[in-house]
């Protein structure tokens, strides 16, 4: 294995680590700690996609309709999602957020970049240049 195939191997687990632990950290700032990851997840796809089946919830959170019926139950209970009927086929539902989930979204949002601000306004204005330039980077390996 030559010199830069290490190298790119080192990068690639300190960057994959570094990854979790932030993501993990960003995550443990909760406005609301009664609601899972889970259902948080799904009221983030419903905002973002827009209303969705629950089979086709189920299939972009990457879990079985039980399990996502079960999620939307208890988002239902509170107030988060509401159902209606399908506009062409009366059998299907489909799965609405409400404004109370936009506006608790909106707080779990705020929440976690006024902790990320927070820790940026600790760096160098260097540093910040720097990681700014490493977000573009990290958008780019996304990318097809």
């Amino acid at each position: 294995m030559g010199r830069t195939t290490l190298d790119t191997a080192a990068l690639a687990h300190d960057l994959r680590l570094a990854v979790m632990r932030l993501s993990r950290r960003l995550r443990s700032q909760r406005a609301d700690t009664s609601l899972t990851l889970t259902q948080l997840a799904a009221l983030s796809t419903l905002r973002a996609k827009g209303p969705l089946t629950p089979g086709e919830l189920a299939a972009c959170e990457r879990v079985q309709p039980p399990s996502m019926t079960r999620v939307l139950a208890t988002l239902e209970g509170a107030g988060l999602v509401v159902k209606t009927r399908h506009a062409t086929d009366g059998r299907q539902l489909i799965v609405h957020v409400t404004d109370r989930a936009i506006n608790l979204l909106d707080d779990e949002i705020r929440m976690r970049e006024a902790w990320l601000a927070q820790r940026l306004n600790e760096l160098s204005p260097a540093e910040r240049d720097e990681l700014r330039r490493a977000s573009a980077i990290i958008e780019r390996l996304l990318e097809p």
